[in-house]
């Protein structure tokens, strides 16, 4: 059975899309810390230790989230994007890219964002046009 983040990467299960690769996929958490808060996984491989991936594969994602992220601090405005890599409440290897003002905006437990869907697509729209400039 495919993970959720699979299907998603499939387009089998809706998600606003910041950038894609062949092998590579970045979506807006839907519950996220911060405004732009993205998620970046691996299309084809669905382990879910990052440390289990395929050197080549490990080297391609982290190249493409710090691209992903690079357009991500042009379109949100932050003083850093900050990463996270916990793996636990999804079994497929993702990278969190938050933006952040201060050190404790990468709070997990802190209360997360509602937004609506038109802010949603606002954002990922605003950081894909970033993406493709680069």
């Amino acid at each position: 059975m495919a993970t959720i983040f699979t299907r998603i990467a499939k387009g089998e299960i809706p998600s606003y899309k910041v950038a894609e690769s062949d092998q590579y996929y970045a979506f807006l958490d839907i519950s996220p810390l911060a405004e732009g808060h993205t998620l970046v996984i691996p299309k084809n491989v669905e382990d879910d230790y990052i440390f289990n991936l395929e050197p080549s594969v490990y080297q391609g994602l982290w190249d493409f989230a710090r691209k992903v992220a690079v357009a991500l601090k042009a379109a949100i405005p932050c003083k850093r994007v900050g990463v996270a890599v916990l793996g636990m409440e999804v079994p497929h290897t993702h990278i969190h890219l938050v933006p952040l003002n201060t050190e404790g905006d990468l709070d997990f437990r802190k209360e997360h964002l509602t937004l609506s869907q038109e802010k949603f697509a606002s954002i990922a729209k605003a950081i894909n046009e970033e993406f493709e400039k680069l």
